[in-house]
């Protein structure tokens, strides 16, 4: 490697010694790099340590250390994490695709033991649980033994993968949520390789990676092909960001929380639209948040939308690496490189230089909620009355009858359910999993509330998801795990549960009610994602809440209530009960966790984390360099990404003469595009299992079956919420095939067009594709002919997802969408430009000229924006994907 700026030196920590690319060692080539931000400052340790001169050049360090603040980004980088962290929805599939490349490798005659993950890889098996029990002492194993019963194939898969792969290690199941396992365990902070030393830093196949800059780690989520290359040794090419600096002052007011406060930020932020920035926190306010909190608040970037939410090493980072029981030899190394390379937080240390400063006063916090759609909604606490009835109106079901109420039969018992009342209230998911403040809280108010009397209410399915089985040690140290039993929050599994739909059943009479009443029920849980129809397809309103609330608003029984005015229930004294008082102190709270949280728990925890239960010990495992895909299986196919493939790509074809698959609104998430949840009965997915054998009962989620392409396939656009502006008052996946104008579902009339030879585009609106870095979201349209989206914006990753299954994004000219051209669904459009364009790299111009002709002689053309953003992202394209550039790399050389 090159050193043009002589930054190689060596570092000494403790009785060790460890070569480094020195960031301070560029002051004598006059290219000072203190006013940039920390963020920044771990890319250009990254250029350093990796320029070549071909792949990263001394122009691009220059480049970076001069970067201005507020220009747009247009400089191109070569990024090379360290390494890949995946979780099982999304890992098994980049898995899959290893298997296939291997496979596809042989085929082109090479050899398929060069396919290989060069960078370390860690998958975490914490997606597949669901929660078909809850509320009882044995939910937690009768889930997991439903679990191993559902997914034996998938993890057998990923055993091959394991012992096949070099560089590869999974955390088997029942051993938390892969952001905390990464937060509590995996993150590292400073890597040591080969002799040298150099920032942890990571893409994840889950857009919540960006819990771990909590941490001081730059990391965020990308899709599984992307990840798979990065795995494949190919760097992360980007754009060098703005980075927004977010100023904290002040500490939180009693009785406010960290979810309360990463809500408030998540509404600041949405409204800043810091969409493929870099978000920086600073300010004096940060020494008042412990490392859990400020976790809580990176967690939620991509809802704010920002690549990244980060924090500075400092000396809560060392605490909490102390506390989580990491060895007394990395911390010292921690310590030793980031203040080696200028990069240690203190007090003193100097403001950087940002794009722009956002500050929030962390007094003026206040308790809150956010839903009943959106995560950046928030609402406050006291507002919640209002806000539902506000609310109602638009989350009724379209054309049914407004009874507003119904009778639930659970057992022999029979209990009124209204518009609003809460039917899920679930403490899941990462964000709040890994805070001990907000579980002990929940602890605590269970306590309070069952001394009091209270009790939740019986149609309300409660949970308790720890995100590790460290939580689960300190809640039953701290005594509080019996209070939350006595308000049927038993466990009910090690993994994100309610949070990405796997809520599991409702009680039947429950689900009766809603159905026959067509109720807006609602569900509260301490998530990061209340998207529609993601947590179940029963519920319409969602919202997120911190643990404290979601066991509040059990006892409660209804979203449509003020707690800060409305009793909870009425004591066992026949006294009404407040919320205020059974909600815990601060420093109730503090004290439990000065008292119970210790680094033995963390040790004890970890010891023997790869080795995972006896059920996971007792799976086979298949031998051989390449995977022996079954015909029969319904789990994990060979997919057909490299069918017909050929050492050089064939030219770019025009887009002539396609037809219009869709048109979509404002706000279609991934979610919509490729759901995660529950298999719905009439579907065609559910058609192709039914062919193969398997029951309605055994469905399992799409989120498990994403080894097999033939079900995903037919999950594509399949959310029972989404909208097809083509088909009036309709929800679903359906579409109208053309020109005949018959509806049918949007798998059935893909395949038509397939069968046809015609090409297909989307229409959407703005912020397309947000929500999860879901790859099956560009991979099923891929699959279904989908050569072009048209929409007003575009998601970070879900855009870089469809360039990299070669789906080229194209974006309307500001002010307009496919209503104001009156694009009705019924045109053949033409795109003329790209087979130019991307000949040339868009060096003239990035816009094409998309033409639409209707029925009757109507016609309209206008003007889109081509956003294939860098020159790295046209040789995708060109290859018809970065799985294909990446073999026909690998076969080349």
């Amino acid at each position: 490697m090159k050193d043009t700026f002589r930054t190689k030196t060596t570092l000494k920590s403790g009785s060790r010694s460890f070569s480094i690319a020195r960031i301070p060692a560029l002051d004598a080539a006059g290219l000072s790099a203190s006013r940039l931000p920390f963020s920044l400052r771990i890319l250009l340790e990254n250029l350093l340590r990796h320029e070549d001169g071909t792949v990263v050049t001394a122009a691009d360090i220059e480049a970076l250390v001069r970067w201005n603040p507020t220009a747009e980004p247009d400089r191109e980088i070569a990024f090379t994490p360290a390494r890949v962290l995946m979780q099982d929805f999304t890992g098994i599939p980049a898995v899959v695709d290893l298997a296939a490349m291997r496979a596809a490798m042989a085929q082109l005659g090479g050899d398929p033991r060069r396919i290989n993950p060069l960078l370390p890889t860690e998958l975490v098996i914490d997606h597949s649980v669901q929660v078909d029990a809850a509320g009882t002492p044995d939910a937690r194993a009768k889930n997991t033994a439903l679990e191993f019963a559902r997914n034996g194939e998938r993890y057998t898969f990923l055993r091959w993968g394991q012992k096949a792969l070099a560089n590869f290690k999974v955390v088997p199941p029942e051993t938390g949520i892969v952001h905390q396992v990464n937060l509590e365990f995996l993150a590292r902070v400073v890597m040591e390789s080969d002799g040298f030393a150099y920032p942890d830093t990571v893409v994840g196949t889950d857009s919540h990676t960006t819990m771990i800059n909590g941490l001081g780690v730059l990391g965020w989520g990308v899709g599984g092909i992307e990840a798979e290359a990065a795995m494949l040794g190919q760097p992360v090419s980007m754009l060098i960001p703005q980075v927004v600096g977010f100023r904290l002052i002040g500490k939180l007011r009693e009785g406010v929380t960290a979810t309360d406060l990463v809500l408030t930020v998540t509404e600041i932020l949405r409204k800043k639209n810091v969409v493929n920035k870099f978000v920086e926190f600073f300010g004096s306010g940060m020494s008042s948040l412990p490392l859990a909190d400020r976790a809580t608040i990176a967690n939620m970037a991509p809802e704010y939308g920002a690549t990244c939410g980060i924090f500075p090493v400092d000396e809560e980072t060392l605490r909490y690496l102390a506390l989580s029981g990491r060895s007394q030899e990395s911390i010292d190394l921690v310590r030793d490189f980031m203040k080696a390379q200028g990069m240690f937080h203190t007090a003193d240390s100097p403001e950087a230089e940002y794009s722009e400063i956002v500050a929030l006063d962390l007094d003026t916090v206040e308790p809150s909620l956010a839903g009943p759609k959106r995560p950046q909604d928030r609402v406050r606490l006291g507002d919640m009355k209002k806000t539902f009835a506000a609310a109602l109106p638009s989350l009724k079901k379209a054309g049914a009858a407004d009874v507003g109420r119904g009778v639930a039969r659970i057992g022999d018992a029979s209990y009124e359910l209204a518009h609003g009342g809460v039917v899920i209230a679930a403490i899941t998911s990462c964000t709040n999993t890994s805070n001990p403040s907000v579980l002990i809280a929940a602890g605590l108010l269970a306590k309070k509330a069952a001394e009091r009397g209270l009790r939740t209410k019986p149609w309300v399915k409660t949970s308790l998801a720890p995100g590790s089985r460290v939580v689960t040690s300190y809640l039953e140290k701290s005594g509080l795990m019996p209070a939350l039993e006595t308000m049927r929050f038993h466990g009910v599994g090690y993994g994100c549960t309610t949070c990405i739909g796997n809520s599991g059943p409702l009680d039947p009479g429950v689900g009766k009610a809603i159905q026959d009443n067509a109720l807006v029920v609602s569900a509260v849980l301490s998530g990061n994602r209340n998207f529609e129809g993601r947590v179940h397809p029963d519920v319409r309103a969602n919202y997120l809440a911190s643990p404290p609330l979601v066991v509040a608003y059990a006892i409660a029984g209804t979203a449509d209530i003020d707690l800060t005015s409305e009793p909870l229930g009425v004591g066992s004294d026949g006294k009404p009960v407040f919320l205020k008082d059974v909600w815990p102190t601060q420093r109730e709270v503090a004290d439990v966790i000065e008292r119970v949280v210790r680094a033995e728990l963390y040790r004890d925890n970890y010891a023997s984390v790869f080795e995972g239960g006896e059920a996971w010990r007792k799976l086979p495992t298949p031998e051989g360099d390449l995977y022996r895909f079954e015909a029969d299986s319904t789990y994990v196919k060979l997919p057909p990404y490299f069918a017909g493939m050929t050492r050089e790509p064939s030219a770019f074809e025009p887009l002539r003469g396609a037809r219009i698959l869709a048109i979509f609104g404002d706000s279609v998430t991934t979610d919509h595009i490729s759901p995660a949840g529950d298999i719905a009965k009439k579907s065609p997915a559910a058609a192709y299992l039914v062919e193969h054998g398997v029951k309605p009962e055994d469905f399992n989620s799409y989120g498990a079956r994403r080894g097999n392409h033939e079900v995903m396939m037919r999950g594509t656009f399949a959310n029972t919420r989404i909208k097809n502006l083509m088909l009036a008052g309709v929800e679903g996946g359906m579409t109208a095939h053309q020109p005949s104008g018959a509806s049918m579902s949007i798998f059935d009339a893909a395949m038509q067009y397939r069968d046809e030879r015609v090409p297909l585009v989307v229409c959407a609106g703005k912020e397309y594709g947000t929500g999860s870095s879901r790859d099956w979201a560009a991979k099923g349209p891929a699959l279904l002919g989908v050569r072009v989206v048209v929409a007003e914006s575009f998601e970070r990753i879900h855009r870089t997802n469809l360039v990299c299954m070669g789906i080229i994004p194209l974006q309307f000219a500001p002010g307009q969408n496919a209503q104001s051209y009156g694009l009705k669904g019924d045109e053949i459009v033409d795109v003329d430009g790209l087979v130019e364009g991307l000949a040339s790299g868009f060096k003239s111009s990035r816009d094409v000229t998309v033409r639409a002709r209707g029925p009757g002689g109507r016609e309209v053309s206008f003007s889109a924006r081509v956003r294939i953003d860098t020159p790295q992202e046209m040789h995708y394209v060109r290859h018809g994907g970065i799985l294909r550039y990446v073999l026909r790399r690998l076969c080349s050389s």
